[in-house]
């Protein structure tokens, strides 16, 4: 039933806001979303010996479509970053145009796609005992006016997160920023997938604007 109540919830909000994007609306539902249950505790994986579920089993978590009527910020993306996406894929030009259906300019192709979340996958092949991988993101202000947010971050294990800058300063309503965040992996003696998450907070207001991070080394060969 995962589909059809998500699908419900992205059409509320498509009515309430008629000037999101899919990708807007998609943003709302995931950095609103709550990785806790309903006795207070961690979304647990019953598939699994009920372990503490990660972003693999539950994505952000629980939807909540009241907070998502409202998130504070949102992580944007128009046609031409889903075109960039598809043209780095290293897909022929009939694969290509097959998946974009019209024509299309690939002259600025790029894997980072403005997502509200962070998924590092290393290359076995790099041969060093620190990965180090760097996301560049936008967040637009969807509040009602001027708002300042705090980052703060939980970190995936064996990993150092940095976020510059650590704080977003918005002076209206619509306003975009921009911030980096870079993953340094410093071990990976055992295939383990660890995760985190970072969490805007809005100084002084109600918003908190969570994104989940994965971090999964190389696999030994």
């Amino acid at each position: 039933m995962a589909c059809p109540h998500i699908s419900g919830v992205a059409a509320l909000l498509k009515a309430a806001h008629p000037e999101w994007s899919p990708a807007a609306i998609r943003s709302a539902m995931m950095t609103t979303a709550n990785p806790i249950d309903n006795t207070q505790k961690p979304i647990k994986d019953m598939g699994s010996n009920y372990h503490v579920a990660t972003p693999l089993d539950m994505g952000a978590g629980q939807v909540d479509p009241n907070r998502a009527l409202d998130p504070g910020l949102i992580y944007d993306a128009s046609p031409q970053d889903y075109v960039n996406l598809v043209c780095a894929l290293n897909y022929t030009r009939e694969q290509t145009q097959s998946i974009i259906r019209s024509s299309y300019n690939c002259s600025s192709p790029s894997t980072d796609l403005n997502y509200p979340a962070f998924v590092a996958l290393y290359d076995p092949l790099q041969e060093r005992t620190t990965l180090t991988q760097k996301f560049q993101r936008t967040v637009t202000n969807v509040g009602n006016g001027a708002a300042t947010y705090k980052v703060k971050v939980k970190r995936p294990k064996d990993s150092v997160i940095t976020v510059s800058p650590e704080k977003l300063v918005f002076h209206k309503k619509n306003e975009k920023q921009r911030f980096s965040l870079t993953i340094r992996y410093k071990t990976y003696k055992d295939y383990v997938i660890n995760h985190g998450s970072i969490t805007w907070m809005e100084e002084n207001g109600k918003h908190t604007v969570r994104s989940p991070i994965v971090v999964t080394p190389p696999e030994p060969s």
